[in-house]
């Protein structure tokens, strides 16, 4: 045990004592009566559905409430935080001046909720009795509009300022109000509805400002000037400039970057152009450079090599030309290197990014790069990140890429690649676990005993062999379509518990599926059309499907009734099977096709699918609000099920060639969002419904070769379809077919001669109506009130029809003396 000399351990013991003393004594001080009261206001004007403000209450020293801290010496509120807890304000205005005359804060968060209104405090009101205030942010309150700004130079000690996600779009002066501000040090103000980036003030003082955010306002104006005209005396501590989204247009001037310490500029989504300043290599700490998506042209300026501390260079998506320069190699620190886009050309050797040894992102996608064929070369960097679709990089597959261990993304789509290395190949694949994109080259190959391990797998349109590959339980997305692999359907693929789209479409394979396929709970797009399937199609379902095509295969048998059970279906194609029996009648639940939002996106994770649409076929890379149903080319019979014409979002129905009969509801007509309706080659009977001809958006029709029969319903649109839209119906007549209507004639003269609305016709036809009725009656009534005249007619009419007997008599006697007897 250490022993401490007496004259020094009693004033320690002394001091020791003072401080638990002072310890104590805080304890005993509560939170300021006047600050409590200011903050229980506060909450009374908010809306707190989760009860996170639950501590708030005057049982409890406001010093412990949720979000307050308070001086450890004063009691007074130093820093209010109520960020991200869903607060909103209906009924009542949060009282800004309540807030601000807290004497003592420093630090106010009310980032994040819902509030929608404010009260702003007025003009002319005196806040010098808070000059604590250093952090203020509003930012993220979506529907939170601020009328004016005219309070905030009385904040005189204002550091942080983070308005981002407010409508401020009334403030047109808005910049020389933030100038009033002189220890400004962060400011952000991104998506506030900000119109007027050029002051009336012939400079902007913002000495000590550190961050400028203010993308996403949309200024629609020239590079504001006061950014590079005063930019050393007025911005020399600007470390983050970030004006991206703002449709900013003109040039940027070489002066901009002489800002000593800038350390991340983005520009980028916006409309600049010109050629990139060489000076863009003068500021030592850049970073981080983000001009892609403008228009700027010409070469990358070789001042790029100066930039020794930069990590990110994003320069994609612009016209610029020429090669990679050589002093790219300079760039040590370099993490992130984003050139696609562009019409760039030329060779990366070893010369150029030999010395990038912090490379993890490389993007040259849309370029004309190329890597350098040396395969001797092995470079000191390990990416993450490769995207080199639509490049050059074929015919063999690049032998830098063998090289990268440490890979997670690959993109190297539609590069023309057509030859890989058989042994390097498959475990280089195999290595990769985030995404894999390798569809449309032309690799040739078999990887049946690949074990993939990424999340999101891309191999369409190559010329793969042989059986299917391997894939872990992770998989999400898999597309092996158009290609070349045979052999049954993977049983093992039917159990991924992640799997969310699986694209086979257009193999060679064969044989049966299991008839329960229900074992991927949350499965949305299933394609298995274009293969030699076989059997019975599937029974059950993943409850998730959103699009099920199982078209141009040989399955038999019936239409499962637990079809019915995937309300979320969009997509379903069955057609060019051998598929037997009727349609089932239980359709109609389908929900997502009956009263499913008509414009609800499907997020198809960059798939690509052919669907078979108003007669094309069609590569969708989105699907949108499609709702299709194909059943055509099939054996299905009976009538169909008049449940069918209640999904009324429905874009599409093709129910062509098959043994259909039967007649037509008239509430087909209710599908009014109908483009493509396909019945022809069945045996419908009757008419075509009149209400057809409220499907104002059909662009193709065809009920060519049935047995309907009556007229053609006179429409806007039914009279423009082809007439090959009806043939193969004998008993269809009307326009555009050259087989009239009786009907039609009577109506068609009727209206040539002052038909139905003419005033004089219509006198004339009623005059005649009635002379002929009393004509009528006045000789009939007095031949039944007038006997002698009734006795002298009927005499008559007895006369008459003996005189026709004995006409007749001799007439057929004259014949049979001619002719033989009649017998």
């Amino acid at each position: 045990m250490l022993a401490y000399p007496s004259h020094i351990s009693i004033p320690l013991l002394l001091l020791f004592l003072f401080h638990i003393s002072m310890s104590s004594n805080h304890k005993v001080l509560g939170c300021n009566e006047k600050d409590q009261e200011a903050l229980f206001t506060f909450k009374q004007a908010v809306t707190d559905p989760s009860n996170r403000l639950s501590s708030w209450s005057n049982q409890h020293d406001c010093c412990a409430w949720s979000g307050v801290q308070c001086h450890i010496t004063t009691g007074r509120v130093t820093t209010l935080v109520v960020s991200s807890l869903g607060l909103t304000n209906v009924e009542h205005e949060i009282n800004l001046t309540l807030l601000l005359q807290l004497e003592f804060l420093n630090h106010l968060d009310l980032s994040m909720n819902n509030f929608k209104t404010v009260s702003i405090p007025p003009t002319h009101h005196n806040m010098t009795t808070n000059t604590s205030l250093q952090y203020l942010d509003f930012s993220y309150n979506f529907n939170l509009h601020m009328d004016n700004l005219h309070w905030l130079p009385h904040l005189s000690s204002l550091k942080y300022l983070k308005l981002s996600r407010v409508n401020l779009q009334k403030q047109t002066n808005w910049l020389q109000i933030i100038a009033m501000l002189p220890s400004l040090s962060e400011l952000r103000l991104s998506y506030c509805g900000l119109t007027n980036i050029k002051p009336s003030l012939e400079y902007v003082n913002f000495t000590s400002l550190v961050t400028l955010d203010l993308h996403g306002n949309n200024f629609n104006s020239e590079f504001p000037q006061w950014l590079f005209n005063l930019s050393l005396i007025y911005l020399p501590n600007l470390q983050l400039l970030d004006l991206s989204w703002n449709s900013l247009y003109g040039e940027i001037p070489s002066s901009l970057f002489s800002l000593p310490n800038l350390q991340l500029l983005d520009l980028s989504w916006n409309q600049l152009k010109g050629s990139i300043p060489n000076s863009l290599g003068q500021p030592k700490h850049l970073q981080h450079i983000d001009l892609s998506h403008n228009n700027f042209s010409g070469s990358i300026p070789s001042s790029l090599g100066n930039l020794s501390s930069l990590i990110d260079l994003d320069i994609s998506f612009n016209l610029l030309t020429g090669n990679l320069p050589d002093s790219l190699g300079k760039l040590v620190k370099l993490n992130a290197l984003r050139v696609g886009n562009n019409p760039l050309s030329g060779i990366l050797s070893e010369t150029k990014l030999s010395k990038l040894s912090n490379l993890k992102v490389l993007i040259l996608s849309y370029t004309r790069l190329r890597f350098d064929r040396d395969t001797n070369w092995i470079p000191s960097f390990q990416l993450d990140e490769v995207y080199l679709s639509n490049t050059i990089q074929g015919p063999d597959f690049p032998a830098l890429l063998y090289t990268q261990r440490s890979l997670s993304i690959l993109d190297i789509s539609n590069a023309g690649i057509s030859s890989i290395d058989g042994d390097m190949f498959p475990s280089f694949l195999a290595g990769i676990h985030g995404f894999i994109y390798l569809s449309n080259n032309s690799i040739s190959g078999e990887i049946s005993n690949v074990m993939f391990y990424a999340t999101e797998i891309y191999l369409g349109h190559n010329n793969f062999t042989g059986r299917l590959p391997r894939i872990s339980a992770g998989v999400m997305i898999l597309d092996v379509s158009h290609n070349s692999f045979s052999g049954r359907f993977p049983n093992s693929w039917l159990n991924g518990n992640y799997l969310i789209s699986l694209n086979v479409a257009s193999n060679k394979l064969e044989g049966e599926l299991p008839l329960d396929i229900s074992n991927m709970p949350i499965l949305e797009f299933i394609n298995l059309g274009g293969n030699e399937l076989s059997g019975n199609m599937p029974i059950k379902m993943p409850p998730s499907l959103k699009m099920m095509i199982l078209r141009s295969n040989q399955f038999v048998g019936n239409i499962s009734h637990h079809l019915c059970d995937l309300s979320s279906l969009y997509i379903l194609d069955l057609s060019h099977n051998k598929l037997s029996g009727s349609i089932p009648q239980c359709l109609n639940n389908i929900t997502n096709m009956v009263l499913g939002k008509s414009n609800v996106e499907i997020d198809d994770f960059g798939s690509t699918f052919n669907l078979i649409m108003k007669g094309l076929e069609l590569e969708y890379r989105y699907l949108g609000y499609s709702r299709i149903i194909d059943l055509s080319m099939n054996n299905l019979s009976g009538q169909v099920p008049p449940e069918l014409f209640r999904l009324v979002l429905l874009q599409s129905l093709n129910l062509s060639h098959n043994h259909l009969f039967g007649t037509i509801p008239k509430m087909i007509g209710d599908m009014k969002g109908l483009e493509s309706l396909d019945l022809s080659c069945n045996h419908f009977v009757g008419e075509i419904p009149q209400s057809i001809s409220r499907m104002t958006f059909l662009e193709i029709l065809n009920v060519s070769f049935n047995n309907f029969s009556g007229q053609i319903p006179l429409g806007s649109q039914l009279q423009t379809f082809d007439a090959w839209s009806y043939v193969g119906n004998p008993e269809l007549c009307g326009v555009p077919l050259t087989k009239n209507c009786t009907k039609e004639e009577n109506v068609s003269k009727a209206t040539q001669h002052g038909g139905v609305g003419d005033p004089f016709k219509e006198s004339l036809y009623l005059g005649m109506g009635v002379g002929f009725a009393a004509g009528f009656w006045g000789v009939c009534g007095s031949l039944f009130l007038i006997r002698t005249w009734r006795h002298a007619c009927f005499r008559s009419l007895n006369w008459v029809a003996d005189r026709f007997y004995v006409f007749v008599a001799l007439k057929f006697r004259k014949f049979g003396l001619r002719g033989g007897s009649l017998s």
